[in-house]
């Protein structure tokens, strides 16, 4: 691997053991943050499990980053059938962008249904379906069943918005 390489490696292993890092610093304040009152049937309560996760969350963060430091760097991925050179396919990736972030404006007004199924639609017309009808009724048909899937699985309630009393 070329001096290029291996700084390039390294630069992108650091950043994901900072970004490892960063993770756990917020889960682990957010966990500082829990207040439960203590009850009978749960004496370990609600904290316990954020505090592991963010104390593993730090650890490996940490050891990423010495053995980065060390030298120890990951194999390059020749599995891959991709070429580093190619640029970001934009015409892609700004659409995605757009309707993940339409669906964060739309889903409390419209609903999660009505937000799901546009972001759906968006996400498998962004990535080069032109099956229209196809791809609506099948966008449909999981906004509906991760709404329900939620609501009766999980007991999460997503917002119905316009559709309210209809779900």
């Amino acid at each position: 691997m070329s001096d290029v390489a291996t700084r390039h490696t390294n630069r992108s292993e650091l950043g994901f053991a900072a970004l490892l890092g960063a993770v756990g610093v917020v889960v682990l304040v957010d966990a500082a943050g829990l207040h439960a009152p203590y009850s009978q049937a749960d004496p370990v309560g609600p904290r316990v499990v954020p505090f592991i996760v963010g104390g593993l969350l730090l650890l490996c963060a940490v050891l990423l980053a010495i053995k980065v430091l060390r030298g120890d760097n990951a194999p390059a991925d020749d599995g891959e059938d991709i070429d580093p050179n190619t640029p970001i396919g934009w015409r892609t990736v700004l659409p995605l962008i757009g309707f993940f972030i339409l669906n964060i404006i739309l889903i409390n007004p419209l609903g999660w249904v009505i937000s799901g199924t546009l972001f759906f639609w968006g996400s498998v017309w962004s990535l080069g379906s032109r099956h229209y009808v196809r791809d609506g009724i099948v966008s449909l048909l999981m906004a509906l069943g991760t709404f329900y899937g939620f609501y009766l699985g999980l007991g999460i309630h997503l917002p119905a918005g316009v559709l309210e009393g209809v779900l």
